[in-house]
């Protein structure tokens, strides 16, 4: 028996990248790329998004995406406790990883499921402060803050303090890390 929590993290890069959101469900698998150009007061940000699968058996790909990442986004279900635990290994896979030299994201999704709702948003943002990372809540399918995820993200970046000349285009990875288990057998039926 399997049990798989999708916790929205290709619906987030879909809703950023094309404003939409798909009801149908079909699992990432391996890990995909993507690129937006963003555009800030004074810069020009190129984030490249790399989605990766939630399922366990492909946790092994992860380290070699997050070695070269300034960012790794770290996605739980609010209306799913489990999905939030989960995080922990996560957040200390990147860190393993990277140190402190990444920033690192924790997002609340599924925020237009708040009659469901099993973890509170001052849970998020106590496990947030605790861990020195940024903290949002989103709901990819309605859209809710996902746009404020990716600004924050490109304004949070290195070298976006003032020190990049006006117009100056720089380079980032976001990594769209995993969180989500399944059970023995790793199915993502």
């Amino acid at each position: 028996m399997s049990n798989v929590t999708t916790v929205g993290k290709t619906s987030l890069i879909t809703r950023f990248m094309y404003d939409s959101f798909d009801n149908t469900y079909q699992a990432t698998i391996g890990i995909d790329f993507l690129s937006k150009t963003m555009y800030l007061e004074d810069r020009t940000v190129r984030l490249q998004l790399w989605d990766t699968a939630g399922q366990e058996r492909f946790r092994s790909l992860i380290p070699s995406y997050i070695r070269d990442s300034s960012v790794a986004v770290v996605v739980y279900d609010i209306s799913n406790a489990k999905s939030f635990q989960n995080t922990r290994k996560w957040i200390d896979d990147v860190r393993g990883e990277r140190g402190n030299d990444v920033i690192i994201v924790l997002v609340g999704n599924k925020t237009d499921l708040n009659d469901k709702r099993e973890v509170t948003t001052a849970q998020g943002e106590e496990e947030a402060k605790k861990n020195g990372l940024m903290f949002i809540e989103t709901s990819a399918k309605v859209g809710h803050n996902v746009k404020q995820l990716f600004r924050r993200i490109a304004q949070a970046l290195p070298g976006m303090d003032g020190e990049a000349k006006q117009g100056e285009s720089t380079m980032i990875d976001v990594n769209i890390n995993p969180k989500e288990t399944t059970s023995n057998d790793g199915c993502a039926c």
